[in-house]
C-alpha cells in the first residue's frame, strides 16, 4: 500500500520544556541508528527493556545526554516495524539536537500522523482505531476521553464485522444465483433476503443515528454570550466558568473584545464567549468590538441573550433580541437577587428564558441544563457506542442508501447483476471505515490531520 523502507524519526511528547522528552524512530533502520547514537555496533538491547544509556555525537564524540533507550522489536511494535524510543530530558535544545543526529544517521523527519499511517499500513489496528487515537488526544471532556478509549479498542470494528459478513453471504448467494442460471431465487428465500438486508439497513441506521450525541462530544458547541452594556454578561460568562476570568466593571461597556474559554457540561465540550455590550456607539474602539461580537454570534451554536431583570426592556434590548432571527438561542435573565426583578418582562416562549442571578450563582445549573437542551433532547451522554466522526457517519448514510436501493431492487425482482452493485457499494462503503477498502489518497488526507509524533 506504502513504501515504507525508510527510517523515521519525531518528537513523541509535547514541544517545549519538560521534566522528559521522547523522542521516537521506527523502520528497518532504528536498531542501527541507536548503535550508532551509543556509539557501540556490537548493542543489541533486549526488546522491550529500557535501558540507561549516553547517547553520543558521532561527528565530535561528544556526550550529549544520558537517557533511557528502549527497542521494540518488529512485529511488536506501535508500527508493527522496528521502533525504538528514546527518553531524553527535556530541553528543546537538546531534544532538537538528537533528532539532528539521527538525521545524519539516515533517518527523516516523521510527517503528521506517519506512526499511525504505518500501523495500519502493517495490520496493527484499523483506520477507526487509529482515528480513535486522535480524538482522544483532543478530547477535551472526560466522556469524549472515554468514547475515544472504547473505540480505540476496537468497538465499531467489532459492531460492523457482523454486519460484513451478513452483507457478504447475501452477495455470494446472489452471485452463486448468476452463476447457475437455473437456480432462480424462490419467492421464500427472496423474502428472507429482503427481510436480511431490511435488518442490515436498520442497524446501520441506528449506529448512523447516534452521530448527533457523537459529534457533540467530540467538536461541542460553540456558545455566545450578547447583550447591551450592563446587563452582567461578563459576571455571568465567569459565573458560568467557575472562576474570574473577564474583568468586571459597573462602568457600561468595560468589555470592548471577545474573550473566549473553554468549559465542559455533562461531558459535553463548550466554548464560552464573552462579547461587547451591542449598542451604537462613536467610540472607535468600542465600535470595534460591537463589530466582533456580531461576527461572534454569526460564528455560533447557540446565543445566549443577556437582560437586567430588574429594569424594563430598553430600546437597546429589543435590538438585542432582533439579533437572533432563525437563529437558536435562550434568553438569561440577570439579576434575580435585585428587588424589582421581574420573569415576565418578556413577552417570549417562557422555555427559551432562564432566570438567573450571576451575582449568587442562583439559576446557573439550569443555564447550563438549558444550554445543552437545544442539542441534546434531555440525553448529553447517551450510553453505548457513539459515532463521533463525520467521515465515519458519512460512510454508513451511503451504505444504508446502497442497500435500500438493493432492497427494492430485489422486492421487484430486478437482475442479480443490478442488485449486487448496491451490496458490493455497501460492502466497499463499510470497509472504508476500519481501512480495509480506503484508498491510499484518503488515508493520506485523514492522516495529515494527525501529531507529528503519532
Amino acid at each position: 500500500m506504502f513504501e515504507l523502507n525508510d527510517t523515521i524519526v519525531a518528537l513523541a511528547t509535547p514541544p517545549g520544556r519538560g521534566g522528559i522528552g521522547v523522542i521516537r524512530l521506527s523502520g528497518t533502520g532504528s536498531l542501527r541508528i541507536l548503535q550508532g547514537l551509543v556509539a557501540s555496533d556490537d548493542f543489541h538491547p533486549e526488546p522491550n527493556i529500557l535501558t540507561l544509556r549516553s547517547l553520543i555525537d558521532p561527528a565530535t564524540s561528544e556526550t550529549l545526554d544520558r537517557a533511557l533507550v528502549c527497542y521494540f522489536k518488529a512485529p511488536h511494535s506501535f508500527t508493527g516495524e522496528d521502533v525504538v524510543e528514546l527518553h531524553c530530558h527535556g530541553s528543546p535544545i537538546l531534544l532538537r539536537t538528537i533528532i539532528d543526529v539521527t538525521l545524519t544517521l539516515d533517518a527523516r523527519m516523521a510527517t503528521a500522523g506517519e506512526f499511525s499511517l504505518r500501523a495500519v499500513a502493517n495490520g496493527r489496528m484499523k483506520l477507526s482505531e487509529a482515528e480513535a487515537i486522535r480524538d482522544l488526544v483532543d478530547a477535551q471532556t472526560d466522556a469524549a476521553a472515554r468514547q475515544a478509549t472504547r473505540q480505540m479498542k476496537g468497538e465499531i470494528s467489532h459492531a460492523l464485522q457482523p454486519l460484513q459478513d451478513e452483507l457478504l453471504k447475501i452477495i455470494v448467494r446472489l452471485e452463486s444465483s448468476l452463476e447457475f442460471v437455473e437456480d432462480d431465487l424462490p419467492l421464500i428465500e427472496q423474502d428472507q433476503l429482503i427481510a436480511s438486508l431490511r435488518d442490515l439497513r436498520s442497524e446501520c441506521d441506528r449506529m448512523a443515528s447516534t452521530f448527533s450525541r457523537g459529534r457533540l462530544l467530540r467538536d461541542g458547541i460553540r456558545v455566545t454570550l450578547i447583550g447591551r452594556p450592563n446587563v452582567g454578561k461578563s459576571s455571568l460568562f465567569n459565573g458560568l466558568l467557575g472562576h474570574g476570568r473577564a474583568i468586571v466593571t459597573d462602568i457600561p461597556g468595560t468589555t470592548r473584545d471577545s474573550i473566549t474559554e473553554s468549559m465542559g457540561v455533562d461531558g459535553i465540550p463548550l466554548t464560552v464567549t464573552d462579547t461587547a455590550g451591542l449598542r451604537v456607539s462613536t467610540d472607535q474602539i468600542e465600535a470595534i468590538g460591537v463589530d466582533r461580537t456580531r461576527r461572534e454570534a454569526a460564528d455560533s451554536d447557540l446565543l445566549i441573550v443577556v437582560i437586567d431583570g430588574s429594569e424594563s426592556l430598553t430600546e437597546e434590548d429589543h435590538q438585542v433580541l432582533s439579533e437572533t432571527v432563525n437563529r437558536r438561542y435562550i434568553i438569561a435573565l440577570n439579576k434575580s437577587d435585585l428587588v424589582g426583578f421581574s420573569a415576565t418582562r418578556i413577552a417570549d416562549d417562557p422555555s427559551s428564558i432562564v432566570s438567573v442571578s450571576a451575582k449568587t450563582a442562583a439559576g446557573l445549573d439550569r443555564l447550563r441544563t438549558a444550554i445543552l437542551k437545544p442539542f441534546t433532547n434531555g440525553n448529553a451522554n447517551g450510553e453505548g457506542l457513539l459515532i463521533t466522526n463525520a467521515r465515519h457517519h458519512d460512510l454508513l448514510t451511503r451504505a444504508i442508501d446502497a442497500i435500500r436501493s438493493s432492497e427494492n431492487l430485489l422486492r421487484d425482482r430486478a437482475s442479480e447483476e443490478i442488485i449486487l452493485v448496491g451490496l458490493l457499494n455497501a460492502l466497499r462503503y463499510l470497509g472504508e471505515i476500519t481501512g480495509e477498502t480506503t484508498s491510499d489518497e484518503i488515508l493520506g488526507r485523514i492522516f495529515s490531520t494527525f501529531c507529528i509524533g503519532k
